[in-house]
């Protein structure tokens, strides 16, 4: 892919995938749906390692058997020593939130506090809303019934609904991307100082990431890894001539000098979609975390039976 009109380190961030394309050909799977069987998955992981070095990791368990949109019965917590053997040891249902049905989680541990904070989304109301946890000393000790609603609709000629989120710590503040939800699905980015009151970042009404190229039905956020000299924005996207666009996600690349402008580093063709697709061929939820020397990549995998689940990957770590 050219690179002559990319910034200079948006084509050394790009130059790095790509000399580690082959690391995402092994794998090992950190988290099975329930029933290995077409429309049940086990995704859109989020993981966070606390002081002492254990892994964190929180995830979305997908049911089959309900409708599209409600589908998402658990946020389900899992712990490791090390990152490889991983123990289910907390989960929140969506029954005891109350809440229709969850998708996306995300974990974070506050650099300030060492207390966990988790996000959820789901409809509310049918409403599509960014929800929160009360903080925790660690993740298995979430309470379900502390989840309430920190970002909801902010009025007409705006997204009319919120899911999705990704979280960190940029400095003294958090911040969120998110997809916003007009006739389709974009990317919004949000601040907070105590992450529970939100402002949007920019322009409001305007997504981040346009729908172009190779997505123009959906470009949603993903992760942003420190690297570069900014962050490597990792979002996913699909096709609108694709076969079902809505689920069939596929992972592409940006960088960010500020966390809010930003350069496609894939505009023409996604970066990463399933080695073993089904119905779909989604790579989707990733989520890149520095681990010594490497890079772990998490990510929601499709399999040939069209179930999900959830893989880890690893590569050589980029400049920071």
């Amino acid at each position: 892919m050219p690179t002559d009109n990319l910034p200079g380190r948006g084509a050394a961030a790009l130059a790095w995938f790509e000399a580690n394309r082959g690391c995402f050909d092994t794998w090992q799977v950190v988290a099975n749906p329930d029933h290995d069987e077409a429309e049940w998955w086990a995704g859109a992981p989020s993981v966070a390692r606390d002081a002492q070095g254990v892994f964190w990791l929180a995830c979305r368990m997908r049911t089959a058997n309900d409708r599209l949109g409600r589908r998402g019965y658990e946020v389900r917590i899992f712990r490791s020593e090390e990152g490889e053997e991983w123990t289910h040891v907390h989960s929140i249902r969506r029954e005891e939130a109350p809440i229709a049905g969850f998708e996306r989680p995300a974990l974070l541990l506050d650099p300030a506090t060492g207390r966990f904070s988790l996000y959820a989304c789901g409809p509310v109301d049918e409403v599509w809303c960014i929800l929160r946890f009360d903080d925790a000393d660690r993740p298995d000790r979430f309470v379900p019934s502390s989840c309430r609603t920190v970002i909801a609709p902010l009025g007409p000629g705006l997204p009319t609904g919120y899911k999705d989120p990704f979280v960190l710590s940029a400095g003294d503040r958090r911040r969120l991307f998110t997809i916003g939800i007009h006739e389709f699905e974009q990317v919004y980015a949000f601040a907070s100082d105590d992450g529970e009151a939100w402002q949007p970042v920019g322009n409001p009404a305007a997504s981040i990431l346009p729908l172009a190229g190779w997505h123009t039905h959906a470009v949603r956020p993903a992760c942003a890894l420190p690297a570069f000299g900014g962050h490597l924005f990792i979002y996913e996207g699909s096709d609108a001539a694709w076969p079902d666009p809505s689920y069939n996600i596929s992972t592409g690349l940006a960088w960010t000098p500020d966390l809010q402008t930003l350069t496609d580093l894939t505009p023409d063709a996604p970066a990463l979609r399933s080695p073993t697709p089904g119905r779909l061929h989604a790579w989707r939820y990733s989520h890149w975390l520095r681990v010594g020397g490497e890079v772990w990549v998490f990510a929601e995998v499709s399999k040939p039976n069209s179930a999900h689940e959830t893989r880890l990957f690893k590569l050589p770590a980029p400049p920071g």
